[in-house]
């Protein structure tokens, strides 16, 4: 990684001729050393900076009580969860950072100044204190040098860090440098431990009204991402990479409005809306076929959003695609009137696929809508839970999941989907190549559920006639 070793080019021999060459240094960075003059120079003459005093992390309030949650279900345990590290993309170029979900639950710290911080539940007496351990901004001054040295930690590099006072009012939670964890939590391995995820997962199960807030943020920022992808349909069926267009223009309302996309776009037009995670979107788009677009915006404080839309290209459906997609809405439909308090989490799913079975059994495609065998054509399930992860909670217990039932405050996907590929020759000719799949973000209350997305249409008249204003205008 670093600069400056010396290494042979390959290994010698006695008698290698390479042996009576200089060592070579290897090339690392590309920029020019620097000279003891400019050191003392940048060393001096800097103007302070502090951050606003009453600055604090979105939902600082709440902070506490999760993490007084977590910790009772561990006492007397030092609990550990950490941010992440940083990970290459190519040689000296990293990934994007994003904290890990948990550490952004319990902390509010959600920027990409947080690789390597650590937050650790230290057990006092009967409670726990909360302590982060981070890399604080660098003094610019005393001969440190990493402020414009180090590319990538280095302010000038990648921006600002709040220094350790700093990040204590942000945060509300004492701060340590990170230097010091080793010294005061050995065994800092424990944040694998099964059991904590477990916990960190099944705590998130139920939002707060905050989070319900965040993510209705997140939702209605993904309604005007969509918006923006119908407007642009004219330029991208010009387009040869027509797929790939439009996930850029919804990208561009994901980083103006928030952090990102919360996972990678799926634009999926004619036969690749068959593959359910079509994430290359290299492909060109026809006026006649369907495009099938799964995308969420992910806030700034990293609750996203995970709805689609499955849009005919021309404006209007085509008898078939029609009789598709209105199978799969009422399947869809079925799935909604199924969400209520108490009831079991895989009940939307299955009355969905009971909808999906009996039209494909009135289609001829299937003898009977009894068993199983729909699934060839619907491939997945038909619904998470959605958070801070598209698909939140994952390492909850079945029982507290998949196996147990819903409660108010839980928000999950509905979506089901008919995946009818291209070359399967149980299907008629008509039918195959049309992937569709309508999925919207819902939240279940005292009576029912709230559909999030409810402002993106659903019906084959109200997405005709949404596309056709968005067009028009």
């Amino acid at each position: 990684m670093h600069s400056g070793a010396l290494t042979p080019a390959r290994p010698l021999t006695p008698g290698d001729p390479m042996a009576e060459r200089p060592a070579r240094l290897n090339t690392g960075s590309h920029d020019l050393p620097i000279g003891p003059e400019l050191a003392a120079f940048m060393s001096g003459g800097w103007a302070p900076t502090p951050l606003p005093r009453d600055a604090r992390v979105p939902g600082f309030d709440v902070m506490p009580g999760r993490r007084a949650r977590l910790a009772a279900r561990f006492p007397g345990e030092r609990l550990i969860v950490p941010a992440g590290e940083l990970k290459v993309r190519t040689n000296d170029c990293d990934h994007r950072f994003r904290p890990h979900s948990a550490y952004a639950w319990l902390t509010g710290l959600t920027g990409e100044d947080q690789p390597g911080h650590v937050l650790v539940l230290e057990p006092s007496g009967s409670r726990h204190e909360a302590v982060l351990y981070l890399r604080p901004r660098s003094p610019r001054a005393d001969g440190d040098d990493e402020f414009y040295r180090d590319r990538r930690y280095g302010e000038f590099w990648v921006g600002r860090r709040p220094d350790l006072a700093e990040t204590e009012r942000l945060t509300g939670i004492r701060c340590v440098h990170v230097d010091e964890l080793d010294a005061a939590a050995p065994g800092r391995n424990a944040a694998t431990d099964p059991e904590l995820a477990t916990a960190l997962s099944e705590l998130r199960l139920v939002k707060d009204a905050w989070e319900v807030a965040q993510l209705q943020l997140a939702v209605d920022h993904t309604t005007a991402g969509f918006e923006d992808v119908v407007r642009s349909l004219p330029r991208a069926l010009a387009h040869p990479r027509g797929e790939r267009l439009l996930e850029g223009v919804f990208g561009t309302r994901a980083r103006a409005e928030g952090n990102g996309t919360g996972y990678e776009t799926i634009a999926a037009s004619g036969a690749h809306a068959c593959v359910l995670h079509w994430i290359r979107n290299d492909g060109r788009l026809d006026a006649q076929e369907l495009l099938l677009l799964d995308a969420g915006v992910e806030t700034d404080t990293l609750y996203t959003a995970d709805i689609t839309r499955t849009l005919p290209l021309s404006g209007r459906f085509s008898p078939v695609q029609r009789q598709v997609y209105e199978l799969v809405l009422a399947a869809q439909d079925a799935g909604i009137a199924a969400l209520r308090p108490g009831a079991a989490f895989r009940d939307f799913h299955r009355a969905a696929m009971g909808v999906i079975a009996e039209g494909l059994a009135e289609w001829g495609v299937l003898k009977s809508a009894s068993g199983e065998l729909h699934r060839r054509y619907t491939l997945c399930g038909s619904g998470h839970m959605l958070g801070l992860d598209v698909h939140d909670c994952a390492k909850a217990r079945g029982e507290t999941y998949l196996d147990g039932v819903l409660e108010a405050g839980q928000v999950l996907t509905v979506e089901p989907g008919l995946y009818l590929q291209p070359d399967d020759e149980t299907l008629p000719p008509e039918l195959r190549g049309i992937g569709v799949r309508i999925e919207d973000d819902l939240v279940v209350t005292e009576h029912g559920a709230h559909l999030m997305s409810n402002a993106l249409p659903r019906s084959v008249a109200g997405v005709e006639e949404w596309m056709g204003e968005l067009l028009e205008g």
